[in-house]
């Protein structure tokens, strides 16, 4: 049986984001616990952290930052979504890839899929608006899930309806509903939805990482920024 990041590595680069933006647009960005450039920013403010993000860009001469997977961070100090009395169960791991751009960015289905679920994920630090995909090709099935999304997204969708590689599934939201962050979009990959429906943990304990490296294999395999 193909494995899927076996799979993934046979695969050419997939698209969430316009297709047409060179690969040279794309600049890493680190917001790691190790960054000490975050130690003047304030990054319990959306503001604060898009002005950074911005800059970061802009100076880059980018149109894209992107990074994160199984980055340890600050920025969820600020809600007790995540946090917990004892701080090796404290949720500050990122298990997905973001892709920092401008609110209203069109997001697109990397490969061909089915709505698996969506839901609007209301808590503070939390994802928003987000859509679940589901895609089953050859003999493998897994999910891909799109957080910090617009309200609009969510509108005119359906349960099951089918999408083709590449058809446009979503724009960008804004901090007043994409859980007060800076635009960007949270896409991971799910092996297994664990009866999660329109929502799946994005961040985890260190207690908890070696299950969740495994069930959400690296983003950067199937999308090569």
């Amino acid at each position: 049986m193909t494995t899927l990041v076996s799979y993934f590595k046979s695969l050419p680069k997939c698209h969430v984001l316009d297709p047409s933006i060179k690969t040279e647009a794309y600049i890493p960005l680190d917001l790691s616990v190790d960054n000490d450039d975050l130690n003047t920013v304030d990054v319990s403010s959306s503001i604060a952290l898009d002005q950074y993000i911005s800059s970061y860009i802009k100076a880059k001469r980018a149109k894209v930052a992107y990074g994160g997977y199984l980055e340890k961070r600050n920025i969820y100090n600020r809600s007790a979504y995540f946090n917990a009395a004892n701080p090796e169960t404290e949720r500050n791991i990122h298990l997905g890839l973001d892709l920092w751009i401008a609110a209203g960015t069109p997001i697109f289905a990397p490969l061909e899929a089915k709505i698996h679920s969506f839901k609007n994920n209301m808590n503070f630090g939390d994802y928003g608006p987000t859509i679940v995909l589901e895609h089953h090709i050859k003999d493998i099935r897994f999910y891909t899930l799109y957080g910090h999304l617009s309200l609009e997204s969510l509108e005119n969708i359906q349960i099951g309806q089918t999408l083709a590689k590449g058809q446009q599934i979503a724009t960008l939201g804004d901090s007043t509903v994409n859980g007060d962050y800076a635009p960007h979009l949270h896409f991971q990959i799910i092996k297994d939805m664990q009866g999660h429906v329109g929502d799946y943990p994005g961040v985890c304990s260190s207690l908890d990482l070696e299950f969740y490296k495994k069930n959400c294999p690296d983003p950067n395999l199937l999308l090569k920024p």
